[in-house]
């Protein structure tokens, strides 16, 4: 994902440096860079937003500022609001995660998207508001929808990066760990089961094909390593092999004479 496809994030008069430096961590998180500030309290470089940015200096450093909103969004073609309150007037409303497959779907076409958000305390404006597209919300809570910038912004980087995300949903991390072979997992099996033969655990004739399917898949399911097969090979040796120290048994009443032997 290039830079030039990902969206603007606009801030509306922050008020708090660490929420600068929140934003600019949140941003980098996700892989987008272009933070633009309109009429910030702070002036930055602040040594308060570097720290909460833990890292993200490259957003800051880069952080372009504005006196007016329009200014801050002049080069942009679709412009999302976020708002958690209801407004005046007729707007588009769309989920974040709706958003952010649009804002692929226009940059697709070389538009440039933006994320406009307001100060902590208030939120946008609806001046504001009159010079976004759409507005974008998030589903949360109806009873404390309240977000701190930091988080908000991080919804909506987290959203446009999924929308184009080729990530398994799932899978094994093995690391430097080999799957084992057909040929060593059917090794443990036919020797497992000739234990279990000498041992009489698969005495009934009948049922031994069932049982035997049953354990293989098992481990089947397991999905083993090469190191595991080795592992379990060695529990067998263990279990079959070693010589089993015998307990002594004590007869009733009978007790175990001290001292020196005769």
């Amino acid at each position: 994902m290039s830079a030039a496809a990902a969206p603007a994030i606009i801030l509306v008069a922050p008020q708090l440096a660490e929420n600068i430096g929140a934003v600019a961590r949140a941003m980098l998180n996700c892989g987008l860079t272009d933070l633009r500030l309109v009429r910030p309290r702070p002036t930055l470089p602040h040594p308060r937003a570097i720290a909460a940015a833990a890292g993200a200096d490259v957003v800051l450093e880069k952080a372009k500022i504005f006196t007016e909103t329009k200014d801050a969004i002049a080069d942009l073609h679709y412009v999302y609001a976020t708002t958690a309150r209801p407004r005046e007037g007729v707007k588009t409303v769309v989920t974040m995660r709706e958003a952010a497959g649009e804002v692929h779907t226009r940059t697709a076409g070389r538009e440039r998207c933006g994320f406009l958000f307001g100060p902590e305390r208030t939120g946008l404006e609806n001046d504001d508001v009159s010079l976004a597209d759409a507005i974008a919300c998030v589903p949360l809570n109806r009873d404390f929808s309240s977000l701190n910038l930091g988080q908000a912004v991080l919804l909506a980087a987290y959203e446009w990066r999924m929308a184009a995300d080729t990530t398994p949903a799932r899978e094994l991390a093995k690391g430097k760990a080999e799957t084992a072979t057909k040929e060593d997992v059917v090794g443990f099996f036919e020797r497992l089961e000739a234990e279990l033969d000498a041992c009489g655990f698969l005495r009934n004739t009948d049922m031994r094909p069932t049982m035997v399917r049953n354990i293989r898949n098992i481990f089947h399911r397991a999905g083993l390593m090469a190191h595991e097969v080795r592992t379990l090979q060695g529990i067998v040796t263990g279990l079959t092999e070693r010589p089993h120290m015998a307990s002594a048994k004590r007869q009733p009443g009978s007790r175990r004479r001290r001292g020196r032997p005769e």
